[in-house]
């Protein structure tokens, strides 16, 4: 949500909505149908109990939990009601007409017999309302998210940072926007990049493979990371992950906070956009890149077509550029790279 809010953890939410939460995730075996979650994708699971669990946190901070309440009992007018007014004195227009979507969403799947019409109702007016923020003021094309990203690496890396843990925060921090500038996946796969599975090295060389399942187009996606970004990797995986990580909080994810945990989603958010805002001076969010990605493309490369759909890993063309259809994931992340490294020479 905000500063002043975190999500609250699926174990510490009441016991029939965790109960009723499991039971919706529970997949199907043979001829017993699943749950009413378990056709979602793991990350838009993760995403929907993320955003009821800030809501339960609002209920909690506001008039406190009752552990053994019933299925989404605090999902009432009044009490979505305060929790939208709570929403826009922090947020902007579009982020508070997701969360109720996504509150709707949630609720429906914990109790399906549930009557959510009057929620519907809401959804349907803040829609209305919704203003979302110009892109332009905050356009940045990705060779500066790359230099500025690289920049940040050698800085802490030639030792112009005073301690090991700032060192190894500052690598992280110029990975992650050099990473994204090249490579614009989406922040929910982004966030959920994990040592040998979604981020690998094969022989040399490492590698973004996201299955299937886990990508908002049900389509796999494979692309060898640019070799400007390679020896960065093998630096913050060999030496400063595990500053961050530390020994007695060991996990597989790629971003770690600096007290051992893996990053959230929201965390890295913030940590995007406060590092962009300090660095060139505007706040860029995690998919202002691929913003940036399509505009650096259709500026500096006219004449790719496909380039910017397949990088951007869209089914429709029409979704980016009404030609840009042709290329692959993988040898578009490869043209991308070279036509950075072009751009950034000024021979492009």
């Amino acid at each position: 949500m905000t500063a002043g809010f975190t999500s609250l953890p699926i174990a510490k939410w009441p016991t029939a909505d965790r109960l009723a939460w499991d039971a919706a995730c529970q997949p199907g075996a043979r001829l017993k149908r699943g749950g009413a979650a378990a056709h979602l994708k793991e990350v838009t699971r993760k995403d929907l109990a993320r955003r009821y669990g800030y809501f339960l946190s609002f209920v909690e901070w506001s008039e406190g939990l009752d552990a053994q309440g019933s299925v989404a009992a605090y999902v009432t007018p009044h009490r979505v009601a305060c929790y939208v007014a709570e929403l826009q004195k922090r947020v902007g227009s579009v982020t508070v007409q997701g969360s109720i979507y996504k509150l709707r969403r949630t609720a429906q799947l914990l109790n399906p017999a549930g009557d959510v019409r009057w929620l519907c109702d809401l959804e349907k007016d803040l829609a209305l309302e919704v203003q979302p923020h110009s892109k332009f003021g905050r356009l940045v094309y990705s060779n500066v998210l790359l230099e500025a990203g690289l920049t940040l690496m050698a800085e802490a890396h030639s030792i112009m940072v005073c301690t090991e843990l700032k060192r190894a925060r500052q690598v992280r921090n110029g990975l992650m926007i050099a990473l994204l500038a090249c490579h614009p996946i989406r922040l929910k796969n982004f966030a959920g990049l994990e040592l040998g599975r979604t981020i690998r090295k094969v022989a040399d060389d490492w590698w973004i493979v996201l299955p299937d399942r886990e990508t908002k187009e049900a389509r796999h996606d494979e692309r060898k990371v640019d070799p400007c970004l390679q020896r960065w990797i093998d630096l913050y995986v060999e030496f400063y992950r595990p500053t961050l990580t530390r020994e007695d909080r060991l996990h597989h994810f790629l971003w770690s906070s600096s007290n051992g945990d893996a990053m959230t989603y929201a965390s890295i958010e913030k940590v995007i956009k406060a590092t962009t805002l300090e660095t060139i001076g505007v706040d860029v969010c995690p998919h202002l890149f691929r913003t940036a990605a399509a505009s650096t493309v259709a500026t500096s490369a006219p004449d790719l077509p496909g380039l910017a759909a397949s990088l951007l890993h869209h089914t429709s063309a029409t979704v980016t550029e009404e030609h840009y259809n042709r290329a692959k994931s993988s040898s578009a992340a490869q043209a991308f790279g070279a036509l950075l490294r072009q751009v950034s020479s000024g021979s492009a």
